[in-house]
């Protein structure tokens, strides 16, 4: 196979033959050309494979009409309730990674109860691909008196381990399981939020699409290797894509993600680098739930470091109604949903450990071009659901046929990789209006904390002289009063503002200033009549 890299404007231009056509792709701006041919439903062992074969499936897959996976999981395991799956348990000593001195070690979830589609998973070794059988050893099935004899029952996923706390111990790194989403842990984090390959129609009233993961390659490392390798083909009734994920685990552990989509045709709404999360209540919504705990939310803002340097943070809310928030953006520079509250008095739950929860921040490569970055914040009363997705929306419209391209790095983490040297929003407090024992139910009172950095006496000092003012505006109603004081608890700055609505949606913004220089992130919030 002929293989040639060659520089082309700005970007890289990979050209190669496949199935008897060509290839390119530059950017997000990807052309194919290909003989159409059939597709094996599956890796065959020995099957050559890399970047190009991966590719080479996916082209071929989309010239095919969507077939969803076959569902022939025996009745037993189709019929076995939540704490029954979870009873079964795979035995860390027979998985295909143990014992071989490697950096990392691959187990499998176990198909059941919702899990219910197969996914097959191969192995890559040397540039060569063996299907993993499904084996009995690799499971004890405890309580459930289980017979599986059948090694193509395949899996509902698989997770990564490796030592991420400790030399000694292999602690789970990510998981994938379900449809497209995969999760990811940091160093002395605990799962939560989740992230999806792609994101299709997602609040249209048409009703969401959802692309499944069809099949994975994981190579093997080698001893002493930092990250691990791992490829998917994605489907749909919609769209064909070929993804690799390189991870490499630390006290941020990073997925650089590269992703080629083939579109089989129009697509309303695409939705890139998808996060999903769950809010529930925190200091902004807890007068809506009777609960002992302060807060409960895997998420507490949305962030967005868009193209024109201007950093936001949306506060997540949990109303009434649906909410879908759009931020038009040119290249962004990143976006993510954050766990920023790292307090755990502020949650006393001992056993979720909401503030040991990753954020999960998107960076993208190359350039991304005109969009926005689209909040959805669905009403829920039960933190078991996730309630809260965020993705990035291409301006140009999908066409089928014509391929897209996106990378990005992905991290898990405490805060973002790069420091923006703005002064961050810590907390959102929301209550009637006016002044203690003069309310005013027609006002509705804002009150923001913002984290200075510096000594707490220059900022003192800054916000009583008046170099330290807030900018608070609106889009509807009309902002009533404003009042800036220094925050004796926090050593920050605290902003006080009334807002007097007027029946419609408003965007409300609150951002610092100092000698006429923004110094902070810019709190933005939608007010719902």
């Amino acid at each position: 196979m002929l293989k040639r890299w060659t520089a082309l404007g700005c970007g890289l231009v990979f050209l190669g033959a496949i199935g008897g056509g060509y290839y390119f792709y530059k950017n997000k701006n990807l052309v194919i050309t290909t003989e159409k041919s059939e597709i094996n439903s599956q890796t065959r062992e020995g099957e050559s494979f890399g970047p190009d074969v991966l590719l080479n499936k996916a082209i071929r897959l989309s010239k095919k009409d969507y077939q969803a996976p076959e569902n022939n999981l025996p009745q037993e395991l189709k019929e076995l309730n939540y704490d029954q799956h979870r009873d079964i348990r795979f035995v860390r000593e027979n998985g295909p990674w143990y014992g071989k001195r490697l950096p990392f070690e691959m187990q499998f979830f176990h198909l059941g109860s919702i899990f219910q589609v197969p996914v097959p998973i191969n192995e890559v070794v040397n540039g060569v691909a063996k299907p993993i059988d499904y084996s009995p050893k690799f499971f004890n099935y405890g309580k459930n008196n289980l017979n599986i004899t059948d090694n193509h029952l395949g899996y509902a996923g698989f997770r990564l381990h490796y030592p991420l706390n400790s030399p000694t111990y292999y602690d789970e790194l990510v998981s994938f399981l379900g449809a497209s989403y995969f999760r990811g842990l940091g160093k002395g984090q605990k799962y939560g939020l989740s992230a999806r390959g792609l994101a299709i129609d997602t609040a249209v009233q048409t009703g969401e699409e959802f692309p499944i993961f069809r099949e994975f390659w994981l190579q093997r490392p080698k001893r002493g290797d930092k990250s691990v390798t791992v490829y998917a083909l994605l489907d749909s009734p919609s769209v064909v894509g070929a993804y690799t994920f390189i991870i490499t685990p630390g006290k941020r552990t990073v997925m650089d993600v590269d992703a080629v989509l083939i579109p089989r045709k129009k697509i309303n709404k695409i939705g890139i680098a998808p996060l999903t999360s769950m809010f529930l209540f925190g200091e902004n919504t807890k007068n809506r739930f009777d609960d002992h705990r302060p807060e409960v939310h895997d998420s507490d803002g949305l962030l967005i470091w868009n193209g024109n340097s201007e950093v936001l943070w949306r506060p997540l809310d949990n109303s009434k109604y649906l909410r879908i928030s759009s931020f038009l953006d040119n290249n962004p520079k990143g976006f993510g949903l954050m766990q920023r509250d790292r307090n755990p008095e502020h949650y006393l739950d001992f056993e979720a450990d909401y503030e040991l929860r990753p954020s999960a921040w998107v960076e993208p490569k190359g350039n991304w071009g005109k969009g926005m970055v689209q909040l959805v914040e669905i009403p829920s009363i039960q933190e078991i659901h996730d309630n809260i997705v965020a993705y990035w929306v291409p301006e140009d419209e999908v066409e089928p046929g014509k391929p897209l391209q996106y990378s990005y790095r992905l991290y898990w983490s405490n805060t973002i990789p790069t420091d923006t040297k703005l002064a961050k929003v810590t907390a959102t407090y929301t209550g009637v209006g006016g002044v203690s024992g003069m309310l005013e139910t027609h006002k509705r009172k804002f009150v923001v904390d913002f984290d200075l950095p510096g000594r707490r006496k220059q900022i003192r000092q800054d916000i009583k002289s008046g170099k330290i003012v807030p900018e608070v505006s609106t889009t509807e109603g009309k902002i009533v009063g404003t009042h800036l004081v220094y925050n004796p608890v926090t050593g920050g700055a605290t902003v006080y503002a009334d807002f007097e609505p007027n029946n419609k949606t408003a965007e409300l913004r609150i951002l610092l200033k100092k000698d006429g220089k923004t110094i902070s992130e810019t709190w933005s919030y939608q007010w719902l009549p």
